[in-house]
């Protein structure tokens, strides 16, 4: 494809889908993580309350208010405020925890004109001695090659504000019969989205935990002759993603030979165009 690089500085993609259980946090970690392998420097958004990714690189704190909630609320100075490095070289991350629900609905009942500009801010703020910022600040743009943000499976103006920034939404899905009704929903909402980010895309659908199945076979037999929507990859299911999930670890890490780790792998070298 080599479509994952088309335009200069950062691109921002969203990993979405408002359907639970499709392997969002999976994808934007392992993601992450092939990208990294690849010499491209990477920013992590964890939007979702629940930290999951900020645990699956082992930054969750559930004490402090969350970089992710003083984003939304703008309730920062500095970026140096916001993003930490995790243990892969390449990849930051900016944390969650429940302090996003408190931001969240606080921003809906400001009712103020930047309620969908809050992560703009970010991207033209320099930093320093993250990303490629190491021996001079630079904009955020410039620092990263890529910003993935996981998404909860809801629109709130976590999610709004991250759509505002977003160039590519990515649509994680499990093939079963609500599967297309979920990437409906999703593509609706890119399109409202165009009002105030008219650069924004559906990039297209990524199968996970996808089983050789006569049911799951017909599905994307199905969903591929629909031609609605570009299947980026197929992702297969493997046992080792369970196993995986206590080991804060990239699946490749764990088990490189495995459907998944070789799934991820496959796609990213196909979204990216660049083999590692």
């Amino acid at each position: 494809m080599g479509k994952g690089r088309e335009k200069q500085g950062m691109k921002t993609i969203s990993i979405l889908n408002l359907k639970g259980g499709v392997a969002k946090t999976f994808t934007a970690a392992n993601m992450a993580y092939e990208l990294s392998r690849r010499g491209c420097e990477v920013l992590l958004l964890d939007n979702d309350k629940q930290g999951n990714l900020s645990k699956a690189y082992g930054r969750y704190d559930a004490e402090s208010v969350a970089p992710a909630a003083k984003l939304l609320s703008g309730d920062w100075e500095c970026p140096e405020e916001l993003i930490q490095k995790t243990n892969y070289i390449g990849i930051d991350i900016i944390t969650s925890n429940m302090s996003l629900l408190g931001a969240t609905w606080d921003l809906a009942k400001e009712w103020k004109a930047d309620q969908t500009g809050r992560y703009k801010r970010l991207k033209d703020t320099k930093v320093e001695g993250y990303g490629r910022a190491v021996t001079e600040p630079l904009a955020i743009e410039q620092a990263y090659d890529y910003c993935i943000i996981d998404n909860p499976p809801d629109l709130g103006f976590n999610v709004v504000n991250a759509l505002a920034v977003t160039d590519e939404v990515i649509v994680p899905v499990k093939l079963d019969n609500y599967a297309l009704e979920g990437l409906d929903i999703v593509a609706e909402q890119v399109e409202e989205v165009k009002q105030f980010n008219p650069s924004i895309k559906l990039a297209g659908v990524l199968v996970t935990s996808y089983q050789n199945t006569d049911g799951e076979s017909a599905g994307l037999e199905w969903l591929q002759e629909q031609g609605k929507y570009d299947i980026l990859g197929v992702i297969k299911y493997s046992k080792k993603v369970a196993e995986n999930s206590f080991l804060q670890k990239p699946i490749y890490e764990y088990s490189p030979c495995c459907g998944a780790a070789q799934g991820y792998k496959k796609f990213v070298t196909e979204y990216t165009g660049k083999a590692r």
